[in-house]
């Protein structure tokens, strides 16, 4: 019916392919027209778009900058069936976009809690994404993950996918997504780990060679036409959604979204709709409505609906907002013990010996009048030595060798053969020069993390790691550690990629005892290796005596110099 509805409003077919072609120019200009307003825009948001998964956070600012070079060029059309990973979502003025995951753990390097997980099912083109993003927009909650059913679409054989081609290839029933890979992938994003989503092109009918990774969050929506078919699957929602929209809606946002997303055309729709998501939608897709704890008539246009969920989710969510920084600080000016005694130096800390020569570069580095040449150079010296005391810690085996005098020496030979150095950005950058130095081939990586200015709690903006870290050893580079509150961020992180914890060294020049208690008490194994241990922090958790504000000195962007009173470390671990 709603095929010669199409008709009816053209004189024939070619009329139809021409309103079509005319949809297509008009989207185009609706799109330009929308990049050069985009363009004009000025952005006040500082924060950086994190580019590993689908977790989003809200933001007062209104646009994000979209060219650095103030030029606009005519964007070539493509029809790419893949859903690209769009990391800013726009509503109602507001932007969500990926940036400053706050810590999802507790002090004790445990998660916090379990993700809330709410479960979205219904026909194709209901409107399920549309609900997700409103569901999104109202909670207005800092992390949220979005996950599609799309993604698990199982691999075809060279049979199938020519019968996909003809449109002979049933995407709807069951057997056509890899449930066991969705499991394993919910079970982890639970976990609050991370996770190799793959990406399907719906225009080849292929997955893409790139998977995007996502993380858990407070809030894990997943949606899909079969998101309640499998019962372990469907156990592990905390709330289930049922969107119900009309057939007819349904196949008229099918028909455009296939036609000018996905290059199809009119017949291949219908007859894929005929043969395969309508029965499929009676057979599977209809029944699970009956596991729903609410159903939302016409999709995202209920409102009412909409706010209903929402309330519920925030009645459902306790306050997760935890001072990490202050209970750190006071957890060990307390004693870890709780007798208020302070704690003992634990067994994984190891300072270099305290020679006259470390000494005496620490009098160089913490005097405050030292020239910024001078502070480079006994910065990287010191550097040079931490780094080669942090690789003696590593495991070593006994191996002989011959020498030229035809004897036969007894040696060492280091058994970790993978090794990568991570810096906490900005301030452990400065260390990579002097890893270099010593280890030529090693693999650099990097992780972002910064203070929020309001909360005073570290937050992750960026990070690169190698696909397959979890077999490296691992070398954590930061200039101080204060409360430890970076570094224990970033050791999370490494867990969740899968790096055994005894495979984790945290270097820095100078530590806390506050940070120390902290990173020891929470994750026993990681190895601390540093030159300097002082005693105490100040209200603003910066280390005293400190070294200053390292990546200033280091970098020369220090905006004024420090107090004659008292000398703060504001380095970036915070």
């Amino acid at each position: 019916l709603l095929f010669w509805m199409f008709i009816s409003h053209s004189s024939s077919a070619s009329d139809v392919m021409v309103d079509l072609d005319e949809a297509h120019k008009n989207r185009d200009d609706e799109a330009e027209s929308s990049s050069r307003r985009r363009a004009n825009v000025s952005t006040s948001s500082s924060n950086v778009s994190l580019s590993n998964g689908r977790m989003l956070r809200a933001s007062t600012s209104n646009e994000e900058n979209d060219s650095d070079s103030g030029t606009l060029k005519s964007r070539r059309r493509t029809h790419s069936g893949s859903k690209v990973e769009d990391h800013i979502l726009r509503w109602n003025g507001k932007v969500f976009y990926t940036a400053g995951r706050p810590p999802w753990y507790d002090n004790s390097g445990y998660q916090l809690r379990e993700p809330f997980i709410i479960g979205i099912c219904g026909g194709s083109a209901s409107g399920k994404t549309t609900v997700a993003n409103r569901i999104i927009e109202a909670l207005d909650i800092q992390w949220v993950t979005l996950l599609s059913m799309d993604s698990f679409y199982k691999v075809l054989t060279p049979e199938q996918h020519q019968a996909a081609l003809n449109n002979k290839h049933d995407f709807d029933h069951p057997d056509a997504f890899d449930f066991d890979l969705l499991y394993r992938t919910l079970i982890r994003l639970k976990e609050g780990k991370r996770v190799e989503v793959p990406v399907y092109n719906f225009s080849t009918h292929s997955r893409e060679k790139m998977n995007k990774t996502m993380y858990g969050a407070s809030v894990l929506i997943f949606e899909g036409i079969l998101a309640f078919h499998r019962k372990d699957i469907l156990d592990m929602m905390n709330l289930k959604v049922f969107v119900d929209t009309d057939a007819d809606i349904r196949l008229a946002r099918r028909l455009s979204r296939d036609i000018l997303e996905r290059g199809r055309d009119v017949e291949g729709v219908l007859e894929q709709y005929n043969n395969f998501v309508k029965p499929a939608f009676d057979s599977f897709i209809a029944p699970c409505m009956r596991y729903a704890d609410v159903i939302i008539p016409r999709g995202g246009e209920n409102h009412v609906g909409i706010d209903l969920i929402v309330f519920h989710v925030k009645t459902c969510l306790h306050d997760l907002t935890v001072k990490n920084r202050a209970q750190l600080a006071m957890g060990a000016l307390n004693g870890r013990n709780g007798n208020g005694l302070q704690a003992k130096p634990p067994p994984s800390l190891h300072v270099l010996k305290q020679t006259p020569q470390i000494r005496g570069l620490h009098s160089l580095i913490r005097n405050k009048n030292a020239p910024r040449s001078e502070f480079i150079f006994y910065s990287n010296r010191l550097m040079r030595l931490l780094i080669e005391h942090a690789l003696s810690l590593l495991p070593f085996s006994d191996c002989n060798v011959e020498c030229p005098s035809g004897l036969i020496y007894a040696g060492k030979r280091r058994k970790a053969r993978l090794i990568c150095g991570v810096s906490i950005l900005r301030a452990g950058e400065t260390m990579e020069t002097a890893l270099r130095e010593v280890l030529k081939d090693c693999i650099i990586s990097k992780i972002l993390i910064q203070t929020n200015p309001d909360s005073m709690e570290p937050e992750l903006y960026y990070l690169t790691l190698p696909k397959e870290i979890s077999s490296y050893h691992i070398l954590l580079m930061d200039a101080t550690v204060a409360t430890g509150a970076a570094a224990m961020m970033a050791i999370r992180i490494l867990l969740d990629h899968d790096v055994p914890e005894e495979n984790i060294t945290l270097l820095a020049l100078l530590m806390a005892e506050t940070g120390v208690q902290s990173v020891a008490y929470a994750f026993p194994k990681v190895r601390l290796v540093t030159t300097a241990v002082d005693k105490q922090l100040s209200p603003n958790y910066h280390i005293i005596p400190g070294i200053g504000n390292f990546g200033d000195r280091y970098f020369g962007t220090e905006l004024q110099p420090c107090s004659d009173k008292l000398e703060y470390d504001c380095a970036s671990d915070g």
